[in-house]
């Protein structure tokens, strides 16, 4: 069954009683999850949970840039910052070389498009460089997710991605490399076959798409 959602839920935080139902959704599917104020405690908690060294893949969110996470991990010297080593690679050459070092970095930090209230995450991708390391490759994962990506079910996830999502990413990538961005690969995760991989930071706020 398809639940109808207006189009203006998708940018409305998520009450308190939602959100801990989808907190002990994920759970009951292998997930860790904290429930946090706001994004400025997700920094802090991000900091907590990476260890200093670690060499970090963070995928291209808003939730990360605004909050500051991406600036932490990327530039502040106290993590392997697989971005920051990448753009200096040759693309011709080391092309094989720079997908492995996204895929499976010690810990992947990156947001979702939705979260289901059955406890599901779903990630939408132009070009998949954060996919393989959501979906099993990365040694760790931590997504952070505010409150307005809680979503019914699948078939809405879906439609927040098409009809809401993916016009704000476009305008994003056509400021920042002059090209449109794309719905080409879409992750859909259901449980986390290894416990205590996978943590969910999800915010009693609204942030990013």
């Amino acid at each position: 069954m398809t639940t109808s959602v207006p189009a203006a839920s998708f940018t409305d935080a998520a009450p308190a009683e939602t959100l801990e139902r989808v907190a002990a959704a994920l759970r009951e599917n292998n997930f860790a999850v904290e429930i946090l104020e706001d994004a400025a405690a997700a920094r802090t908690r991000v900091k907590d949970l990476v260890p200093e060294g670690a060499s970090v893949f963070t995928g291209a969110s808003e939730t990360l840039r605004l909050s500051g996470i991406d600036e932490d991990l990327n530039s502040s010297g106290r993590y392997e910052s697989v971005k920051a080593r990448s753009v200096t690679m040759d693309r011709a050459t080391q092309m094989a070389e720079i997908w492995r070092m996204l895929a499976c970095p010690d810990v992947i930090v990156g947001s979702v498009a939705a979260v289901t209230e059955t406890g599901s995450l779903v990630a939408a991708s132009a070009s998949g460089s954060q996919l393989a390391g959501y979906s099993g490759a990365a040694a760790r994962v931590i997504w952070v997710v505010g409150a307005q990506k809680v979503v019914p079910d699948l078939s809405t996830a879906l439609r927040r991605i098409e009809d809401h999502c993916l016009s704000l990413e476009n305008e994003r990538c056509m400021e920042a490399y002059g090209v449109p961005s794309a719905l080409n690969r879409i992750l859909v995760l259901n449980a986390e076959p290894h416990p205590g991989r996978g943590t969910v930071l999800l915010l009693r706020e609204a942030i990013g798409f």
